[in-house]
């Protein structure tokens, strides 16, 4: 990937002619076990983008997102908490400064509680308030009031047929497919093979099974084959949303 921290003005000038994919990888700090480090679901998005090279340009990851305390309390687990209300004026403010700076393709990718993203958990909700709401106060601060009204905009319905319309400029995709053929867990076989996959240092296999955590039972049926089968799964859907493929 290619690190927007580290590219010059010519080169992001270019990438904003290109139409190049921004993308901000989302994440939590969270407890996975003793097995796991908290930065699971981040280190998963990441590593993952990683694997696509020079056709993103990767934004610096946010990690502080809502974990909540339903997994394990705060003290000494990594569970690093902040409510959803504090990240999305952050989030609207991020997105707004890149509409400002010329991008129009800005992308979020979160792997955190997006078993059911269809309806949505606290921090994705977080992000994609803050992209529609930033995209709706660009316009209508560049374009004036009653912008969708004007007879300009007649193709409107023509152009979001076609994934054209203002309000794709920043959307936010799961790291996987709904119904991915991939064990879809919380610390236990899919996503321990996902870090032996990704982040091998970081996983301590003798400590699978500690805890007494439901959640982690299979955790010691994780394989590295079976993380880098879900790694390939994730690549496949990252490039067919973010128009790679």
């Amino acid at each position: 990937m290619t690190d927007f921290a580290r590219l010059r003005p010519h080169q992001l000038q270019e990438a904003i002619a290109a139409n190049t994919p921004v993308v901000l990888p989302i994440g939590v700090l969270e407890y996975h076990g003793q097995h796991l480090p908290a930065g699971v679901d981040l280190l998963a998005v990441t590593e993952v983008l990683d694997r696509l090279g020079d056709a993103v340009i990767t934004l610096p990851p946010f990690a502080y997102g809502a974990a909540s305390h339903a997994v394990a309390g705060p003290e000494g687990t990594g569970t690093i908490h902040i409510d959803a209300g504090a990240i999305l004026p952050l989030a609207e403010g991020l997105f707004t400064a890149l509409l400002k700076a010329g991008f129009r393709n800005i992308r979020g990718v979160i792997h955190h509680q997006t078993e059911g993203f269809d309806q949505g958990m606290p921090t994705d909700l977080a992000f994609r308030l803050a992209g529609r709401t930033a995209i709706m106060r660009f316009l209508e601060g560049t374009r004036g009031p009653g912008w969708w009204g004007d007879r300009g905009m007649q193709d409107y319905y023509a152009r979001q047929a076609e994934g054209a319309d203002p309000f794709n400029w920043i959307r936010i995709h799961p790291l996987f497919p709904k119904g991915a053929d991939f064990p879809f867990d919380h610390a236990g076989q899919g996503e321990t093979a996902l870090m032996q996959a990704l982040a091998p240092d970081t996983v301590d296999m003798d400590r699978a099974l500690e805890g007494g955590h439901w959640y982690t039972e299979d955790a010691d049926q994780a394989s590295r084959t079976l993380g880098e089968a879900g790694v390939q799964i994730a690549l496949t859907h990252l490039r067919q949303v973010l128009g790679l493929a």
